[in-house]
């Protein structure tokens, strides 16, 4: 039997005490998942550090090839974690660095208990195997986690836009979409991609688009609304505005954009008002 072999043996045999003897060096203070006593989050966290110590022990049982792509599941659904995601990421550096020198006292202790039989240069060897396996552990960790970080920062951002376009239901198939804050060239996407799905959707016949809530107007976004009008008027919505401002009246006189078709109210008060006095 090969060295390396005794010494990942060695190594597997002690992964459960390795993730005992890591947890509980914890201090009090550590922040994000590494500071919860939830039973079921340090239940979980020490399954993860456990798993963590039997696919880092094959360092010494397989190529190098083979280690790194059976560790990057690992890697992946760590980073993906909620709860390490909510981690500071250096935090979750310092642990993997706190876990590099476990294994780097592992070999010294084997070393020391089978000095007979290994020399100094495999003791050095193996070391730099660790410090080189976790350093690539650690790059790949930071890239998976920015990513899904990443991610789920567009999701968040993606639902925050939708929520701030809402199709507010009405009765006898009438809906509201009160407008609030900067409009983006993105925000506007989503707004008339969101619009004509809810429109569809609920059958709606009338549209109430209100623009005092937003602040700044600009070509770009008067160009997006009175898009959204022409594809609403595609799918039998009849629009009316209110909200709108002499500022925004000009951005599309400017764009050579007629009102003639388009219901118009000062104000949304006064557009609902119109609607139930003429049931329209």
């Amino acid at each position: 039997m090969g060295k390396k072999v005794e010494l990942y043996e060695y190594f597997i045999e002690k992964t459960w005490n390795l993730t005992e003897e890591w947890y509980a060096s914890l201090g009090e203070s550590q922040g994000g998942v590494y500071g919860s006593r939830d039973p079921k989050v340090v239940e979980t966290l020490k399954k993860q550090n456990h798993d963590f110590h039997v696919n880092f022990s094959s360092i010494f049982n397989k190529g190098k090839k083979e280690f790194f792509e059976d560790f990057q599941e690992w890697v992946t659904a760590i980073a993906q974690d909620e709860a390490h995601l909510a981690t500071p990421i250096t935090d979750i550096i310092r642990e993997f660095f706190r876990t590099q020198d476990q294994y780097l006292d592992l070999v010294e202790e084997y070393a020391s208990l089978y000095k007979e039989d290994v020399s100094c240069e495999e003791v050095t060897a193996w070391k730099r195997d660790i410090v080189s396996g976790i350093s690539e552990i650690v790059l790949s960790f930071s890239y998976e986690n920015a990513k899904a970080a990443e991610e789920k920062s567009n999701a968040q951002q993606q639902m925050i836009i939708e929520l701030s376009s809402p199709v507010i239901i009405l009765a006898n198939k009438t809906g509201l979409l009160p407008l609030i804050g900067e409009i983006n060239t993105y925000r506007a996407k989503v707004m008339f991609e969101n619009t004509l799905q809810k429109s569809a959707k609920h059958g709606l016949e009338r549209l109430f688009i209100d623009l005092s809530g937003v602040p700044v107007i600009d070509t770009m976004v008067v160009h997006q609304i009175f898009q959204l009008i022409k594809g609403l008027e595609l799918i039998g919505v009849r629009t009316s505005l209110s909200g709108i401002r002499p500022d925004i009246a000009q951005t599309a006189i400017h764009l050579g954009i007629q009102f003639k078709d388009i219901e118009v109210y000062s104000t949304l008060a006064q557009a609902l008002k119109t609607r139930e006095l003429t049931g329209r």
